[in-house]
């Protein structure tokens, strides 16, 4: 007889959990790869593709033999300084294909791995150093702009703790932080709209935290950061929720236009309609056997000049959703970042990775021994031994911390509110103190002599 036990794809079971830990190793490892290959002149098509096909091969290394749906959760995107939305040119527009790199551009890296359906993806900003430069101080605007982004990301994580999740005391304590109101996204906005203001930045319009669950990356809860006209948010993180929360940045207004590049970034709707053309039907089982729900790129596709044709009627029936290319509407430079991130209260999580390198508040903290270009290795994140903690945030794939000492400006956050809010630990680390061992040895008497040894 058939087993038809339903399988529980939530936070709590903890196969979830591990599968979620495996697709977060494989994203950080391949982000860490593909920020090496990103120097001045390396071609954007290159690289994108070199990043898929190290994706796809990292995937296909782990749960050999199980049948389970495995794969990539978001393609290697590399958008260009002015860009907001991903951006992954195809190999058959010629102009598109021929772009590079250029030293000073702010370049956002995007990508993620799925393993039975449950994705994670992360996004990273960098500055694209010159050849005889690479380490030097990041200062004036650059440092504006990196340093807003990253300030309002590490308070924006923060803000996704329900009230009560880290407090401490009695049981009367707990109780009244857990009864506190949690922040709305009318005060999300106006805190990190203080942080940003703070570096004379903006934030982006309509960038969008969505909750994620199995084979979907747009679930039903989702906040919005500088809501343009007539956009709401729907929902605020709970415990065992796993979310995608996304930082946008930008040096001009934050307002967005679209830009005139072919939009190839696709998704697939749950939108039933009777394609005509047998080029769209082929398409759309090919998109379906390689990709199920999660965004793709065309030139993923085995033929990527008939997929170009294949989508037309896929989108105008609404069975893809296609994704528009966005950048800033003044044309400044834009920085984003992208986490995944799990809110728990059971002790499980992820400590650093083996390289046993200092975490500070969840964060690889790089040392004199880190490679200069190589934090996302040593991250806090799902790649290492199991850790514990009682409550609070994992971070199942997440940008690498930036080294601060790297970055010269003068403009700061004055703000109290936020300032105290910073200094919060993203989980309440487990005692330290080891476990007593009721168990008494006899001390090892040494040969020869009366004393145990050390």
């Amino acid at each position: 007889m058939a087993d038809t036990t339903e399988i529980d794809y939530t936070i709590k079971n903890p196969d979830t959990l591990t599968k979620y830990k495996e697709a977060g190793k494989i994203s950080l490892s391949v982000l860490e790869a593909v920020t090496g290959w990103c120097v001045e002149g390396a071609n954007i098509v290159d690289v994108c593709e070199k990043g898929d096909k190290l994706l796809e091969e990292k995937v296909a290394a782990v749960y050999k033999g199980k049948k389970i749906p495995k794969g990539v959760a978001h393609p290697t995107t590399v958008s260009p300084s002015p860009y907001i939305t991903p951006y992954t040119p195809l190999r058959s527009d010629t102009e598109e294909a021929s772009r590079t790199l250029k030293a000073g551009d702010y370049i956002k890296i995007q990508l993620g791995a799925q393993i039975d359906g449950l994705g994670t993806i992360v996004c990273d900003t960098i500055v694209i150093p010159t050849a005889d430069h690479k380490d030097d101080v990041i200062q004036g605007r650059q440092a504006d702009l990196l340093l807003a982004t990253h300030y309002a990301n590490e308070l924006l994580l923060r803000l996704m703790l329900p009230p009560g999740t880290l407090a401490t005391g009695t049981d009367e304590e707990k109780a009244k932080a857990a009864a506190q109101k949690p922040y709305t996204q009318a005060q999300i906005n106006q805190l990190l709209d203080k942080v940003v203001k703070s570096y004379e930045c903006n934030l982006v319009e309509s960038t969008t935290c969505w909750s994620f669950e199995r084979n979907e990356i747009e679930g039903k809860k989702k906040i919005i950061l500088a809501p343009g006209e007539g956009v709401r948010g729907e929902g605020l993180p709970e415990l065992y929720d796993v979310w995608g929360v996304e930082m946008g940045v930008s040096l001009g207004s934050g307002k967005v236009k679209n830009l005139s590049d072919r939009a190839t970034l696709h998704r697939r709707t749950t939108t039933t309609y009777g394609l005509k053309r047998p080029s769209s039907r082929a398409t759309l089982s090919e998109i379906q056997k390689k990709f199920g729900y999660f965004p793709f790129s065309l030139r993923q596709l085995e033929d990527e000049r008939a997929a170009k044709v294949g989508v037309v009627e896929c989108v105008r029936g609404g069975v893809l959703r296609q994704y528009e290319v966005v950048g800033d509407k003044d044309n400044e430079p834009v920085a984003r970042l992208l986490t995944t991130l799990v809110l728990f209260e059971r002790e499980t999580f992820q400590i650093a990775h083996a390289r046993h390198e200092p975490v500070t508040n969840g964060r690889h903290v790089p040392t004199s021994k880190s490679p200069t270009n190589n934090w996302a290795s040593g991250i806090f994140r799902a790649c290492g031994d199991v850790g514990v903690t009682k409550n609070g945030i994992s971070l199942l794939a997440a940008p690498p911390a930036p080294d601060l000492s790297k970055y010269k400006t003068d403009k700061k956050i004055t703000d109290e509110e936020i300032l105290k809010i910073l200094e919060q630990p993203l989980a309440k680390p487990s005692s330290s103190k080891p476990k007593k061992n009721n168990k008494k040895k006899k001390p090892a008497k040494k040969e020869g002599s009366g004393e145990s040894d050390e």
